[in-house]
C-alpha cells in the first residue's frame, strides 16, 4: 500500500484528473460506487479550493491500512494566502468567492476523518481520510 499519488493543481483539469485519480484507486481498493462518488466529490472540492484561492498546489492520495480497515487518505496543500478564520470557514453557507459554500463542511461530512491547518500568508493543508465499510 506504499504507493503514493500526487497531482498537481494549476488548471480546472487538474481538478478533473485529480477527481478521476481518486475515484479510480477507490475502485482498485474494492470501495462501493456510493462512496467513491463521496471520495471524488471530496478530492473535487479540496482541488478546486487550490485553484480558486491559491491558484496552485497539489492533492496527494494514499491508500493506506490500519488492522484490517482499508482507508484512503487525501492531502490538499497549497502556498496560497491562507484561510484567517477556519471556524467562519467552517460553517455552512460561508464563502469569499460566491460559490455556494458548501465546500469545506462538505468535505467533512463526506469523510470519516478531516483535519484542517491553515497559516494567513503560508498556505493551508486539509487532510482527509475515508475508511472502508
Amino acid at each position: 500500500m506504499a504507493v503514493v499519488y500526487r497531482i498537481p493543481i494549476h488548471t480546472e483539469q487538474d481538478i478533473v484528473l485529480a477527481r478521476q485519480t481518486g475515484r479510480n484507486i477507490a475502485k482498485d481498493l474494492h470501495f462501493g460506487n456510493i462512496v467513491q462518488s463521496r471520495i471524488a466529490t471530496a478530492i473535487s472540492e479540496l482541488a478546486r479550493n487550490i485553484f480558486l484561492y491559491a491558484e496552485k498546489g497539489s492533492v496527494t492520495i494514499t491508500p493506506i491500512k490500519q488492522g484490517e480497515a482499508i482507508g484512503l487518505r487525501i492531502v490538499a496543500e497549497d502556498h496560497g494566502p491562507g484561510i484567517g478564520d477556519i471556524r467562519k470557514a467552517m460553517e455552512d453557507g460561508y464563502t469569499t468567492s460566491g460559490a455556494l459554500g458548501a465546500g469545506l463542511p462538505a468535505v467533512k461530512r463526506l469523510m470519516d476523518e478531516f483535519s484542517i491547518q491553515s497559516i494567513p500568508g503560508r498556505g493551508t493543508v486539509v487532510t482527509v481520510i475515508k475508511w472502508s465499510d
